[in-house]
C-alpha cells in the first residue's frame, strides 16, 4: 500500500467531530476506539513545525528542547519554522492550507481561537486544526506598583467602586487574555475603569512600575520587576498557587472561582490527519515534555507544565471558545459572523 492510499484509508478516522461542537466527546471516543500504532516506516521525511512568534523568544527556545526531546522518539529531524506577526495566529491558516499527513504541526496559542472571534477570518481554528496535546501554560497577575495604595485585591476593588471611573489599569491589548482576565473581574463587580492598552510586556511593567498605571495585568514577563522590588503582586489567575510567589493568592481563593486564565497552547496539526498518527504524535511529545531537559527550558522562562490528552484538548479549547465568545459579546468584541 502506497502514502496516497495509506492515507485515503485512514483519513476517515480523525476526528472529525471537531466540525460539530456538540458531537466532539462522542465523535473523540470513537477515534479514539479506532486508533492503532501508525504504519512502518511513518514518519516518512522531517518533520515542520510552524511556530507562529520570532526566534529566540521564550516560546520558540522551549519548543526547540521539546523537539529535540521528541526527535528520537520519531526518527526523524523536526524542522521548526518561525512565522511571527498577528498575535501568533499565522500558524492556523497555515496549517489549514498543510497536507494533513502529520508531517506538518504548528504550535497552537489562544490567541488563535480568540482572533477568529474577534475578527472575520477565511479559517475556523476549531473545524480546520485538529488539536494533538496541551505542552504549557503562564502564569497571569495583577500588578501594581510597589509604592500602591492597595497591599491586596479587596483593598483595590474597594478603592473603585468608591471612585467609579478612575481606576487607571493596563493590559498588553485590546482582547488579549491579561485584558479579558481583568475585564470578567470588574464586569462582575459592576466597577468601571480605564483601560490602557499596550503593545507588549516592557513598555506595560515600565508604566506599572513608574506609577504611570495604577495597575496592569500580564503574565509572568513581570518577573524580573518583582524581584528588582518595583511592583508587588497582588493576586495570580492561576487554579494553583505559583510555586515561585507561593505567598500570593489566586482569584479563586478570593472569591472568583472562574477567573482562571493561564493562556495555554499545545501542538496541532491540519483537520483530516490520520488518527494513528496524531496518536503517534501525541505519545511521542508526551514523553518528551515531560523530559527533565524541557521541565528546565520551561521553568527557566516562568511556563508550566500543563499537559492535556487530545481528547481532553480539544473539550478545553471548546470549552475555552463557548466561555471567551459569552465574555467578548459583553465587551462588544465580538466579531459576526463567529465560530
Amino acid at each position: 500500500m502506497n502514502r496516497r492510499q495509506w492515507l485515503g484509508r485512514h483519513l476517515a478516522v480523525g476526528m472529525a467531530g471537531l466540525a460539530g461542537l456538540a458531537n466532539l466527546p462522542a465523535a473523540a471516543s470513537a477515534a479514539a476506539s479506532q486508533m492503532h500504532d501508525a504504519p512502518a516506516g511513518w514518519p516518512l521525511k522531517p518533520l515542520t513545525l510552524i511556530v507562529p512568534w520570532p526566534a529566540g523568544g521564550a516560546t520558540d527556545l522551549t519548543l526547540r528542547v521539546l523537539c529535540e526531546e521528541a526527535e528520537p522518539l520519531l526518527g526523524q529531524r523536526i524542522v521548526i519554522v518561525n512565522r511571527p506577526g498577528a498575535g501568533g495566529t499565522l500558524v492556523a491558516p497555515a496549517l489549514k492550507a498543510a497536507e494533513p499527513d502529520g508531517h506538518t504541526l504548528g504550535q497552537l496559542p489562544i490567541t488563535v481561537f480568540r482572533h477568529a472571534l474577534m475578527n472575520p477570518v477565511p479559517w475556523d481554528p476549531v473545524r480546520d486544526l485538529m488539536p494533538i496535546l496541551q505542552v504549557s501554560s503562564t502564569t497571569f497577575g495583577l500588578l501594581v506598583p510597589a509604592d500602591s495604595r492597595w497591599a491586596s485585591l479587596a483593598e483595590m476593588l474597594d478603592w473603585a467602586r468608591q471612585n467609579p471611573g478612575a481606576l487607571l489599569m493596563g493590559s498588553t491589548g485590546i482582547g488579549t487574555t491579561a485584558h479579558l482576565a481583568m475585564e470578567e473581574i470588574l464586569l462582575a463587580q459592576g466597577i468601571t475603569y480605564v483601560h490602557v492598552p499596550y503593545k507588549g510586556t516592557a513598555d506595560q511593567m515600565l508604566a506599572v512600575a513608574s506609577g504611570q498605571l495604577m495597575a496592569g495585568v500580564n503574565s509572568t514577563g513581570f518577573a524580573p520587576w518583582l524581584d528588582q522590588g518595583k511592583m508587588r503582586l497582588l493576586a495570580v489567575f492561576s487554579a494553583q498557587r505559583s510555586a515561585r510567589w507561593p505567598g500570593v493568592p489566586t482569584f479563586s481563593e478570593l472569591g472568583f472561582p472562574h477567573s482562571v486564565y493561564t493562556s495555554p497552547w499545545g501542538l496541532a496539526a491540519p483537520r483530516g490527519t490520520p488518527a494513528p498518527v496524531v496518536k503517534r504524535l501525541h505519545d511521542a511529545f508526551r514523553t518528551a515534555m515531560h523530559s527533565e531537559r524541557h521541565k528546565a527550558a520551561l521553568a527557566r522562562y516562568d511556563q508550566n507544565l500543563d499537559y492535556l490528552s487530545t481528547q481532553a484538548y480539544a473539550q478545553a479549547i471548546l470549552n475555552t471558545v463557548a466561555h471567551e465568545k459569552l465574555l467578548l459579546r459583553r465587551m462588544n468584541l465580538l466579531a459576526v459572523p463567529a465560530i
